[in-house]
C-alpha cells in the first residue's frame, strides 16, 4: 500500500500522542469518512473542530462530561491485554465495513501515536508488525516527519530521489535492496538499519521475511 492520500484508507486511528502539525496528517484527519478517536485524543481533536465516527478506550481519559456527550458513539473496553490503540484496531476491524470482495487486507491509518511517553511511542511502532502479522491488515503510520510501514518478502517501495529511509528487520535472515544508496544486510540490531537513502523514484527490498520501512515525507 503506497498511497497516502484519505481514500486510501479503510479507517483512521487518531491515538493520544503528539496531535498532528504536519499538513499530511491534518489533511487525512478533517477529510476521512472513518475516524476513530482513542479516548485520551478525543478531547484535542474536538479542539480543531474534527468530530470522529467513534471513541474507544477504557474512559480513563474521558470527562463525564464528553462520556454523556459521545455516549452515542463511545465503545468503552476496559480488559488490560491491550493499550487504546489495539483496542481501536480491533474495533475498527470488528465494526466497520470492510471490502471484503477483494479479499485485500483492510489499510488503516495511525495518526498522533509518537511523541510524548518514549515507550509509548516504542510500543506503537512494534504494533505495527504486530497487526501486519497478525491481524491481517495493512498499516501506516504517519508522523509529522515520516511514515512508517510493514511488509514481508520482495517489495518495491515509492520514493524520491534523496528520501530518508531507515528499514528495521524483524525477522529476515536475508535482506537486501536495490536503489538505496547503502548496502543492507540482515540487521541484527535497530539502529544497523537507520539513514540509508533512496536514489530515485523507487526502491526495492528482496528478503525472505517480515520488516518495517520508515520513510521521511517530501515536504
Amino acid at each position: 500500500m503506497e498511497g497516502l492520500g484519505e481514500d486510501s484508507f479503510s479507517a483512521v486511528i487518531l491515538a493520544a500522542g503528539d496531535f498532528p502539525n504536519h499538513v499530511l496528517p491534518l489533511r487525512i484527519l478533517r477529510t476521512t469518512e472513518n475516524l476513530i478517536a482513542c479516548d485520551g485524543a478525543l478531547e484535542e481533536l474536538l479542539e480543531y473542530e474534527i468530530e470522529p465516527t467513534a471513541v474507544v478506550g477504557d474512559g480513563d481519559s474521558l470527562s463525564e462530561e464528553l462520556k454523556q456527550r459521545y455516549a452515542h458513539i463511545y465503545h468503552p473496553i476496559s480488559e488490560q491485554e491491550f493499550n487504546d490503540l489495539t483496542k481501536a484496531t480491533l474495533f475498527a476491524r470488528s465494526h466497520l465495513k470492510m471490502d471484503a470482495s477483494t479479499h485485500t487486507r483492510p489499510c488503516f491509518c495511525y495518526l498522533g501515536a509518537t511523541g510524548k511517553r518514549e515507550d509509548h511511542t516504542l510500543g506503537n511502532i512494534s504494533l505495527m508488525l504486530y497487526y501486519y502479522r497478525q491481524l491481517g491488515i495493512n498499516p501506516v503510520m504517519i508522523t509529522d516527519y515520516g511514515y512508517f510501514v510493514p511488509a514481508s518478502g520482495t517489495t518495491r517501495f515509492d520514493s524520491f530521489p534523496g528520501q530518508q529511509v531507515s528499514i528495521f528487520n524483524a525477522t529476515c535472515k536475508e535482506l537486501i535492496s536495490n536503489g538505496l544508496k547503502w548496502d543492507i544486510y540482515p540487521f541484527t540490531e535497530l539502529w544497523q538499519g537507520i539513514l540509508n537513502e533512496a536514489l530515485s523514484n523507487e526502491f526495492t527490498i528482496h528478503a525472505d521475511g517480515d520488516y518495517l520501512i520508515y520513510r521521511t515525507h517530501k515536504i
